[in-house]
């Protein structure tokens, strides 16, 4: 089996002389980061050693404990979630990539060849994924979670109809693997204890698959399903409203959140990528 990356994120899989999207080679990684968008930088100042007020005297201190601003910040934290996982790009998917590539499996692919088991063990696991996270989100064992019910942007439904008219054309719909397995255990352990982290999962996972995984299908979809489009890469409504109206509501959460609890959840991006990815290789299996 070929190697590759992690992604949360799908574009990667596919050589770059083919496509544009927003990652070149088959490394797996979140496609849903504008290339362009620069680094923040902050804006430093200096008061004087020692500045006379009507209660006496204010020590230039005051200005050096105000809180550094964090890259994307200013935008909403959205913004900063995909900084974050922009910088886990390896240079040559993106400008601003600062991941190094130094295990074989991080590679991108030299010729890539989808199977249909392949592909299939990939939706299968896809589907626990997805199934999972809406199962959490309609529970909510924590009210905002509720905030994420019925956004469009749900998948389990759709990957019903694709494993049926897989098993219409005499295929066997094989029961999920380990990478779908484990990820979906653990998303249902995060989401019991630990939501800051979850939303991170819930925010890769759907955003990933509206830009760099449609470019994923549509290539396989070339390759071994005659151009046929599956409705897992379809949406109802207009996608970058559903998009938007999302963001909006992650932005909205997060403000009751200290910045500890956004440093946590930004911290487990790199987990993301890397349980996303196991399941995105199945499709070369």
């Amino acid at each position: 089996m070929a190697s590759l990356t992690p992604i949360s994120q799908s574009h990667a899989l596919l050589k770059k002389p083919n496509l544009t999207l927003t990652p070149p080679p088959p490394n797996f990684s979140s496609s849903f980061i504008a290339k362009d968008y620069p680094y923040f930088k902050t804006q430093s100042f200096k008061l004087p050693p020692r500045m006379a007020t009507r209660n006496g005297v204010v020590s230039a201190t005051t200005a050096e404990k105000r809180r550094k601003r964090y890259p994307g910040e200013a935008k909403g934290f959205v913004e900063e979630m995909r900084f974050v996982a922009m910088k886990l790009h390896t240079r040559e998917q993106a400008k601003e990539g600062e991941k190094e590539v130094k295990e074989p499996e991080e590679r991108p692919v030299v010729k890539w060849e989808p199977s249909v088991d392949g592909y299939l063990k990939f939706l299968v696991d896809s589907k626990l994924v997805y199934d999972t996270l809406e199962g959490i989100i309609e529970k909510a064992a924590f009210p905002f979670y509720a905030e994420f019910r019925n956004t469009g942007l749900e998948r389990s439904e759709k990957l019903s109809k694709d494993l049926q008219w897989f098993k219409e054309q005499g295929y066997a719909i094989p029961e999920p693997s380990s990478p779908g397995v484990t990820y979906a255990e653990y998303l249902k352990e995060l989401s019991e204890k630990d939501p800051q982290a979850f939303i991170c999962h819930f925010y890769n996972i759907y955003f990933a698959h509206s830009a760099g995984g449609r470019m994923i299908g549509k290539k396989v979809a070339e390759k071994i399903l005659d151009n046929k489009e599956l409705e897992f890469y379809k949406w109802d409504g207009d996608l970058s409203q559903l998009l938007q109206n999302v963001r909006d509501k992650l932005n909205k959460v997060a403000e009751s959140w200290t910045r500890d609890e956004k440093n946590h959840c930004l911290e487990e991006t790199e987990k993301s990528f890397k349980h996303s990815g196991k399941i995105l290789r199945l499709i070369l299996s």
